[in-house]
């Protein structure tokens, strides 16, 4: 069994960018620069016939480059926030390729959960914060404009993670260019 996810590896510069937002919003835990990064569909622990099947389609997946962008803040957990995060604006190319990676996956048997596709970058993942500290997040994602990009999108990744310790880790299993 393998935990993977497939996704999209971000430049330099929006990286760069979302680091700075990070600093600046009240978040209690960060997400580590190095793994910021926007899934477009998390596989699960995965068989290995399963995920073998899954990486041999992603192969021949087909989809020319596109490019994306970041709008704004959201946060997961509603009225108790988990996790903040930058939007990715949705656009077309986008939700045709994350549906085809879906498909991919499914057919090739790993154990996905059902749940609607939310393109963002998580800036950080926490424990529910106290109620002071929630509201001046909440108040913060709301008010704090923010822009990003466009950039390219050339190639998808999958990544294995590893949880345990202070933040996941994650390892490169796969890289797929866009052609």
């Amino acid at each position: 069994m393998i935990r993977a996810f497939l996704g999209i590896d971000l430049p330099p510069d929006i990286r760069g960018a979302c680091q700075v937002q990070q600093f600046l919003l009240p978040l209690p835990r960060k997400v580590e620069a190095e793994h910021l990064h926007l899934t477009l569909v998390f596989l699960g622990d995965c068989p290995d016939p399963a995920l073998e099947a899954a990486h041999e389609e992603f192969q021949t997946l087909s989809a020319k480059p596109f490019s994306l962008s970041l709008e704004g803040f959201g946060l997961f957990g509603k009225d108790k926030p988990r996790a903040a995060w930058a939007a990715v604006v949705a656009t077309e190319p986008l939700l045709h390729l994350q549906t085809k990676a879906e498909t991919i996956a499914r057919r090739a048997g790993c154990p996905m959960v059902a749940q609607k596709f939310v393109p963002h970058i998580t800036l950080g993942r926490f424990p529910v914060p106290p109620p002071p500290e929630a509201l001046r997040l909440e108040r913060a994602i709301a008010t704090t404009p923010f822009r990003a990009g466009p950039f390219p999108v050339t190639e998808l990744t999958l990544w294995q993670s590893h949880l345990g310790g202070k933040s996941p880790r994650y390892d490169v299993l796969a890289r797929y260019p866009l052609a």
